[in-house]
This record gives structure tokens, sequence and C-alpha cells, in this order.
């Protein structure tokens, strides 16, 4: 009843507003707490890498493609990255259990000279985003790859675990084997590597299950229950004992899967056939009502009535626990099914207006790409502010111990916002700082927009005010823990103060006259200088001169360059106007 009433007024919703009207999700809107997840495909080297680690230069190249990946989806506020760890009965970390996948070298087992897994959760964490190691299950590897993995391969070492479906080698769910095998895979992950998440993708029969050819497993291990009965507890064994496995670990890592988007049928709306719980043994609601899970992001690449029921299915039945909609972003493209944007809009407004705690993206390189305009429409509208990751509640509820001794200090060209380390009781000092500013005394933190930084892990902030206008603002900073419970607040007394002008000018080659107009140059053999905002968009070009009348200017914050011969162009400093 309460999955119609829902769809029903959104439905209505949709036909009384213009569309994009009905499109509308203003900053006010934009939530404190939002998982907001993409997972980065490994497979083949779809998302990456694109260049093959071979020798020092192409690692560097490899590592540097990484980077410029999270810096792209830091611009538009993502907070998780999910990244494909084992890929298809292969990894991208070295591993006493299965060879190196060949996205990294270019060679099924050979390694890249370097631990992608590290380096890709050392890259996530120095911005401030979660990294989930992302694991396919079931399946491992086309027939035609198997000889190339060599001895290491689970075929070769674990051959009663495998069994052959149409051209791929999948494991068997219901060997109770399986479940071992996995598990030590996650053991060897969480043991090792400082994840804030492990997530399971296919960890389901595959399609056609019903020709999957378990019989002489269901013969020996069915104990006479219902097929499909066996299979679903199959799967479910499956993820609890990984589950264990994690929480003996580490308790603060998030276990999370990625299940068919729709769990079954609902009473009004059909799944056609294609949904978890009845075409491949999926009890993801199960789980978390179990306690065998934290999150799921269903993957729903679906419209229209397709999905916004099924969307209000997961949340009603959700055991209290975060789920995330995937969204299948990919069929923006022209060479998939050439969505409009409208479609993706429409889905993130009924995912904000039912208070559905995120949304993940597949996959990143179509986000990165923007396809469509989705890539600009995240970061100008629908993603203002930042925003901390959900609170796993079955993790942990205790919050860490607030920062103490907050204080601003203040000199020429540079601010600090600094504080002593909270303690947690699980983790100790592995806490994560959240910095919040506003010119409103004390401080809400309650509200996103007053959110300038998570996640950090140092226990200072140091900024130019210049650059992010936050001269009359009082600060605020709290504690989190691994499993995003929040301190109370810490405030300092100090409010930052505005310098004088002529102090505004941070590199000291230009400086601004108390006047607040002319606007002096050093010397220089230059042709030009330009004047740009702190966006980079071009606002004047000028030809060199030592001494420049700004009268025309906008108040702001600018840049100036010198534009010389061949197309050179260096910075000079920045001013405030």
């Amino acid at each position: 009843m309460k999955i119609r009433t829902i769809y029903s007024l959104f439905l209505a919703l949709l036909c009384v507003l213009p569309a994009k009207a009905a499109n509308y999700v203003g900053p006010t809107d934009s939530p404190k707490r939002e998982s907001r997840a993409v997972w980065l495909t490994t497979l083949s080297g779809l998302d990456w890498p694109k260049t093959k680690a071979t020798d020092e230069a192409s690692r560097r190249k490899q590592q540097q493609e990484l980077y410029d990946i999270l810096d792209s989806l830091k611009k538009i506020r993502i907070n998780t990255v999910l990244l494909q760890t084992r890929v298809r009965g292969t990894v991208i970390y070295p591993s006493a259990i299965e060879p190196w996948d060949g996205s990294m070298s270019g060679t099924v087992g050979r390694d890249p000279g370097y631990d992608p897994l590290a380096f890709a959760i050392e890259a996530c964490h120095e911005r401030g985003m979660e990294l989930h190691a992302w694991m396919v299950t079931m399946p491992c590897f086309k027939t035609s790859a198997a000889k190339a993995l060599g001895s290491k391969s689970v075929l070769k070492k674990h051959p009663s675990l495998c069994k052959r479906h149409n051209d791929t080698w999948y494991l068997d769910p219901g060997m109770p084997g399986t479940a071992d095998y996995l598990s030590s895979l996650c053991e060897e992950i969480v043991r090792n590597y400082d994840v804030d998440g492990i997530h399971f993708d296919y960890i389901r029969y595959p399609e056609n299950a019903r020709s999957f050819p378990d019989q002489a497993t269901y013969r020996k291990y069915g104990k006479g229950k219902d097929k499909a009965i066996w299979r679903r507890d199959n799967i479910t064994r499956c993820v609890e004992q990984m589950y264990r496995t994690v929480k003996t670990l580490k308790p603060w890592v998030k276990v999370s899967s990625s299940p068919i988007g729709k769990y079954r049928d609902l009473t009004r709306f059909s799944s056609y056939g294609w949904n978890a719980y009845d075409a491949v043994y999926q009890d993801a609601q199960k789980w978390m009502k179990e306690g065998i899970h934290d999150m799921l992001f269903p993957m729903m690449y679906f419209q229209g009535n397709h999905f916004y029921p099924f969307a209000a299915d997961w949340k009603e039945d959700s055991g209290g626990k975060p789920v995330v909609p995937g969204l299948g972003i990919y069929f923006l493209s022209e060479r998939e099914k050439n969505w409009d944007l409208e479609v993706i809009e429409r889905e993130l407004q009924f995912i904000r207006k039912e208070e559905i705690p995120g949304q993940a993206y597949f996959r990143a390189q179509f986000l990165l790409d923007n396809v469509k305009g989705l890539y600009d429409y995240l970061k100008t509208f629908y993603y203002p502010y930042p925003a901390l990751t959900p609170v796993c509640n079955s993790c942990d509820s205790v919050a860490p111990s607030a920062p103490g001794n907050p204080k601003i200090s203040m000199s020429q060209y540079h601010a600090a916002l600094s504080w002593n380390r909270s303690y947690d009781a699980v983790n100790g000092h592995d806490v994560r700082y959240n910095v919040y500013a506003s010119r409103t005394y004390p401080v809400d933190v309650t509200q996103a927009r007053n959110l300038i930084r998570t996640a950090m892990r140092d226990t200072v902030f140091e900024f130019n005010p210049m650059y992010v206008g936050l001269y009359g603002y009082h600060f605020a900073v709290t504690a989190t823990d691994r499993s995003g419970n929040e301190s109370v607040v810490a405030a300092p007394q100090e409010i930052l103060e505005q310098q004088e002008r002529a102090a505004l000018c941070p590199h000291g080659q230009v400086t601004l006259d108390e006047d607040g107009t002319t606007l002096r140059l050093p010397e220089s053999n230059a042709e030009f200088f330009i004047i740009q905002d702190m966006q980079g968009r071009l606002i004047r070009t000028e030809p060199y001169q030592r001494q420049y009348d700004t009268d025309g200017l906008k108040k702001g914050v600018y840049q100036v360059r010198t534009l010389e011969k061949k197309g050179y162009s260096r910075t000079l400093g920045e001013f405030i106007k």
C-alpha cells in the first residue's frame, strides 16, 4: 500500500509540472549525508587503466590516469569509489590466492611493478573519498582464458568448485568450499588493506540459471529442499560467511552488494521475469534484515515503471539500512539506448524526494565524459555542497570524542584552522575530520551548505581566505569514526577578520593600491597580460603595462598571468577587488 501511494504521488507530480520544474531540486535540498558512489571498472581497462604498466614511465602514466579520474570525481563531490578489485578470477593486487589481472600490465599473471589497490586507497583517502573493494564473486573467466591463468587459477587449484556454464567458468554456490574460497579472498583484502568497504558483485546464479549444471551438487547437498530455496540458501550462506569474515577482522568495514535492480514482482508492477529473488536466487532484502549486510547498491538500470516502484520497494524493505540505487548512466550514450538526460534527472529527483540515502553511477567513464551533460549537471546543480557518507548503523553507534582546542591562526597570505586529535573507542585516533563555516554563530552543522571539507585526516585545515571567500566567517570542526558516527562540535571563538587590502596579493608580484583600483605588475618582457577569474574564465587581455586601472572589474577574486611568445604563460599573482 505504501509503495503504491509513494509512486502514485510522484507520477501525479510529474504529470502536473512541466518537465524542467518536475526535475527541480534546489541547493537547499542537498542533504548533509548522502552516498555519492561510482563504479570504477578495471575489466579490460574500461574505466582504468588505459595505459599498461610495463616499465617505470608507463607505471607513472597509469598512476597519473587514476589521479586525474579521482580529481575529476572530487570536483563534483563524489565521496565513494567502488573499485573493481577481483575482476574475473583475477585481482589487481599481489595475491597469494589468485593471479594478477591483465588489465594492469597487459598480461595475465604479470606484476605491474606496484600495488594498484594500495595506491588507489591512498589516492582516494587523500581526496576525502571512501574506497570499497568491488569483488566479482561467482563468475571466474571465459573458457578461452583458462589456460593463460595457469596453475594459480581457481580452476586448477579447486576444480571441484567450478562449473562451466555456456562459455564461462563459475564458482558453484552449492559447493560448501565456495564460501570458504570467497571468504579467503575477503580476508586477504581486509587484513592487508585499509579499505572502507567490501562490495560483492554477481553474488548470485548466472542468467539462464535453470540450465546451470549443478544437478550433482543438488543431489549431494540438497537434502530434499525445493531447488529454488536451496539455491537461495546457498547464496545467503556465502554472503553470511564472507560478512562474518570481514567483521571479525575489522568491524567498521562496510559490507555491501549490487543485486539485480528488481527484488521481486510487485502487486501492480511486474519484473517480466528478471528479478533478484526468482531469476538468480538472490535474497538481498533478507540479508539486510538478518544483519549480514550493511548496505545495498541495487543495479536499477531502468526508467519509468521499471524504476520508481522498485526503488520504493527497496527503501521500504531495507531493514533500516542504506539502500543506494545504481543508475545506468551508460544508457545515455548514443551507442547504448540514447536516453535523454531528463531520465536520470527525474530519477535523481525521486531519490531526493523520497529521502533515499544516495545514488551510484555505472560507470565512471560515462560520467567523466560528461555524456548528455550529466557531469556538468551534478557539479553545478545537484551536488552544490559536499556530503558525508551515511552512517553504518550496523557497524558501530558510538561517536568519537570532539576535536580539542580548535583555533584559527592568520598570517598575511595564509589562514589555518587547527585542533587536537579526537579519540574513538573502536579505532583509537583513526578518525576523519569535517570543517564547517558560517557567517552566524554558532555554526549550524546540520546544514550541508555550511560543510566545506569532509573526511580530512590531518588536524590542520590550511587555506587562502581570498580564494574561498571566508573572511568574516565562524568555523567549527567535528570528527567522524570509520562507521560515520559524528562527534559533538568543537568551535574556536575567533572569527576570520578581513585583512588590509594591500595584503591580498599572495605572491607579491602584483599589488593593489590602497585606492582599491590601481593594479601594479612587475617588470616583464611579456607582450600581454591576462586577467581571469578563479574558475579560469578569461576576463581581460591587455598589452603588458606596469600599472593598470581595474575600475571596470566587478567585485571578486582574480588571477593575473603573462601572455608571452609561442603562447607561454606564467602566473603573476592574485588580487581581490
